[in-house]
């Protein structure tokens, strides 16, 4: 396992960014689905809560989200220029790129079933198709958005999220493992190692949880030619 800090953006990456720029809020007139979405092993199976790890196993803690290191695996942190912060980890595995965030949620309802339901809408209305799938996590949304005139095509990205104690962590898989079947359980299994720490510290529901770069490891600058997601996603 690596960690990358000055990385050319690559069409992935870009797809990332745009679809973390994207707002959402609830629709006003409408009752959301406040159910949490979650499979069934998820307190054993992952994603994590922190309270529900071993406090000895070897994690890569960037704060608000933890990782477990593994062959293969770079990490790169998504740096916010404007506000100077660190604001998604991605994570590039098995020729794909997953990158998660987590966010406050709160304790007995859940945020994905709403906030699918807005990215769905937010997509269509910037020219992209979402389709929802049923993945091994549950809902999930293949968003397929236009490429540049001069590439042709589409680019491909799929939304999955869980809906856990207090947080709902959400990841965006790009690459391989949004079309490809076998690269995808690859990933998925990544993404369930993932360890949220909520912290006690009250916070609205949709606010980020805070990520920090890991002791011993420089900043990437703002100036250094990082770019970031323009947005994170409020239910």
């Amino acid at each position: 396992m690596s960690d990358e800090r000055e990385t050319q953006p690559t069409d992935a990456a870009e797809e990332a960014r745009s679809a973390d720029a994207v707002e959402l809020h609830e629709t006003a007139g409408e009752t959301p689905d406040e159910t949490k979405s979650a499979p069934e092993d998820r307190a054993t199976a992952g994603p994590f809560d922190a309270a529900e790890v071993p406090a000895m196993r070897p994690y890569v803690d960037l704060g608000g989200i933890k990782v477990a290191p593994r062959e293969g695996l770079q990490l790169r942190l998504e740096v916010d220029e404007r506000a100077n912060r660190v604001v998604a980890v991605s994570l590039e595995y098995a020729e794909s790129l997953l990158q998660v965030q987590a966010f406050a949620a709160p304790k007995t309802t859940g945020l994905w079933h709403s906030v699918r339901s807005e990215l769905t809408q937010q997509m269509a209305s910037q020219g992209a198709s979402a389709v929802e799938e049923t993945g091994p996590l549950g809902p999930e949304l293949l968003v397929q958005t236009p490429a540049p005139a001069d590439q042709g095509g589409s680019r491909v990205a799929r939304f999955i999220a869980v809906d856990g104690p207090r947080w709902m962590l959400r990841g965006v898989i790009m690459g391989k493992a949004a079309v490809d079947a076998g690269a995808r359980e690859r990933v998925i299994d990544l993404f369930r190692e993932v360890v949220v720490v909520r912290g006690d510290q009250p916070m609205p529901p949709s606010e980020l949880l805070p990520l920090r770069v890991p002791a011993g490891v420089q900043a990437q600058r703002p100036d250094a030619g990082a770019e970031a997601p323009g947005g994170t996603p409020t239910a």
